[in-house]
């Protein structure tokens, strides 16, 4: 069954105070006044009456009002059943009154208070101190509109060249639909982690870590603005069932798994080598053939073929060399 979100017809929560304060004290006076007149005269029906009245209220009626007060903070939510069926959801800050009893749900408390009295455990804490926190935890049943932040751990996935990767992303996301998030899924927390680490390995083993020549290719380092739009499209149409909304999701860390960095690190300057000396190539040849055009041109010097290949060849090392040439003066003939 899919949930709805219902907005809860709610009363002012001030109005409702003060009107069940008055009748309290009300209460307290009509139940003095009926404890005197039944001393004075115990078969007085009016002193049992007030007595029966005031009671009921004072004791029952009154405390029972005051479990349908609730205070609710700027983007904040409260999802209530009532006997077990979905009432409403109270949205907007203020002070409101609701049904009594009309309990308050959030999934995802239990798990938090939980992982709260561990970390305080584990810091050597007071152990009633985390035992109080995380009851104070649990009373909190509020769902929080806000815009959260989702970073999981770093996960090593195949790319689609099948190398190992290591790869961190950080999802922004939110809450629109309290009743499917509450109802349809057991733990929207949960389930939005691991729909991320799903979508993760679904999107990450489509792309190469890096592109292979082809300027066309998409790659996870070359193209993250596109993987990221793709990765989040990809989890919103996962998390839509949770009544989630993602706003954005990047990569936060992407390198090569440490068992191939070091191979995959050589290739690489390998790689930038080769392209490297290709544009110095290209480049020494067209100057080469600059140099040799403007000769003829200007008829500054007329060369054979052997000492054009001669020149070429003194060229092309002087331009491809790594390190700077030495000078030779040759006083004589080359022949």
């Amino acid at each position: 069954m899919q949930y709805e979100e219902i907005q809860v017809k709610a009363a002012n929560g001030m109005v409702i105070l003060l009107l069940n304060i008055a009748l309290m004290i009300a209460s307290l006076v009509g139940f003095i006044f009926g404890c005197i007149f039944a001393g004075r005269d115990t078969s007085s029906i009016l002193g049992v009456m007030l007595i029966t009245v005031s009671s009921l209220y004072l004791f029952i009626a009154g405390p029972i009002l005051f479990g349908g007060l609730k205070i609710l903070k700027p983007k904040e939510a409260l999802v209530l059943t009532l006997f077990g069926k979905y009432y409403g959801t109270l949205k907007g800050e203020g002070f409101y009154f609701v049904n009594p009893f009309a309990t308050a749900i959030n999934p995802t408390m239990p798990a938090a208070t939980t992982a709260a009295f561990t970390a305080a455990v584990d810091l050597n804490q007071d152990k009633n101190a985390a035992e109080r926190a995380a009851a104070v935890g649990k009373l909190n049943k509020k769902i929080s509109l806000k815009v959260m932040t989702l970073n999981n751990e770093k996960q090593k996935i195949n790319d689609q060249l099948g190398n190992p990767i290591i790869i961190g992303i950080v999802v922004i996301w939110r809450v629109v639909n309290t009743a499917k998030a509450v109802f349809n899924v057991d733990n929207y927390t949960e389930y939005l982690s691991i729909q991320c680490d799903s979508s993760l390995r679904n999107i990450v083993s489509q792309y190469p870590y890096d592109s292979t020549g082809d300027d066309n290719e998409k790659s996870l380092r070359g193209s993250s603005r596109e993987i990221a739009e793709r990765l989040r499209e990809e989890i919103q149409s996962k998390v839509e069932i949770a009544g989630l909304e993602i706003l954005e999701a990047r990569i936060t860390h992407l390198a090569y798994a440490p068992e191939i960095a070091a191979a995959m690190l050589q290739r690489q300057q390998a790689s930038a080598i080769i392209d490297a000396r290709q544009m110095i190539v290209e480049g020494a040849v067209g100057m080469v053939e600059m140099a040799l055009s403007k000769l003829n041109e200007n008829d500054i010097v007329h060369l054979d073929e052997e000492r054009k290949a001669a020149m070429v060849s003194n060229l092309l090392v002087v331009l491809c060399g790594n390190r700077d040439a030495q000078p030779v003066v040759n006083s004589g003939s080359i022949y």
